[in-house]
């Protein structure tokens, strides 16, 4: 993308994805007691992140993982669009750092952490190559990377029983296991394994909106344990910068 098309979007469009965050999407952002997340804290033992790691979440929403960092013993950053999400994240995580503002030049020095993640977030951003260029530059060259992203061949998606989330009023482009891996080769990570996203397999999950679709909800949960990845609905990709890749 050239530096003229981004600011084009930047102007014209940053502005109203962040209204979309503020206003609708973060609007009851803080207005419950955050508890340990099962999920995220089997997330954490997966990646093996040690206690005093240096760790940054881009696109942190109210810091619910990074929240599970720092209790960890983590030192956190975030960025997000969203000043209210931020907010949040000040409030929740005193010892944090956080900036409001996209994710296309993130505000930290070369080399600086030593893990990098996205989660469920990069298929919103303005200009994804980029932003993934920023988290390589911020990372150290031993980097763990962890990006969360939708699948555009989730088998709900492609048999017509699902249209995406609601953010597609702001910004949504879902792509391929092989679209991504792509994206990913060319802003310089090597992935190093893919797992299935396995969160929707929870009482709250499955519980949400009407009680008339709860069966209809637990059974597309329990369909993504058997499904092969390429089925998936989102697919976690743990990488490394490329450089990094190369020399081992």
């Amino acid at each position: 993308m050239s530096d003229a098309q981004t600011e084009e979007i930047s102007s014209d469009d940053v502005a109203n994805i962040k209204r979309f965050y503020d206003d609708v999407y973060h609007q009851h952002a803080g207005q419950s007691p955050q508890r340990p997340n099962a999920h995220l804290l089997r997330l954490h033992k997966k990646l093996g992140i040690a206690a005093g790691s240096h760790v940054l979440d881009v696109a942190c929403g109210a810091g619910e993982w990074l929240q599970v960092c720092s209790g960890k013993g983590s030192q956190v950053a975030g960025v997000d669009l969203s000043s209210k999400a931020i907010n949040v994240c000040r409030e929740r995580i005193p010892n944090g750092v956080f900036f409001d503002q996209p994710a296309e030049q993130l505000p930290f020095a070369d080399n600086t952490f030593d893990v990098v993640t996205c989660l469920g977030s990069l298929e919103h951003f303005v200009d994804p190559q980029t932003s993934l260029r920023e988290m390589v530059r911020v990372a150290k060259a031993d980097a763990i990377f962890c990006i969360l992203v939708p699948n555009a061949d989730f088998l709900t998606r492609k048999i017509g029983l699902f249209r995406g989330t609601y953010q597609v009023a702001a910004k949504e482009v879902v792509r391929t296991l092989d679209e991504w891996n792509s994206l990913f080769a060319s802003s310089g990570l090597h992935i190093d394994r893919r797992w299935r996203d396995l969160h929707v397999i929870s009482r709250a999950w499955i519980t949400q909106g009407s009680p008339l679709l709860w069966p209809v909800r637990a059974a597309q949960a329990l369909a993504l344990v058997v499904w092969p990845l390429r089925w998936q609905y989102q697919v976690y990709h743990q990488c490394t910068a490329t450089k990094a890749a190369d020399a081992r």
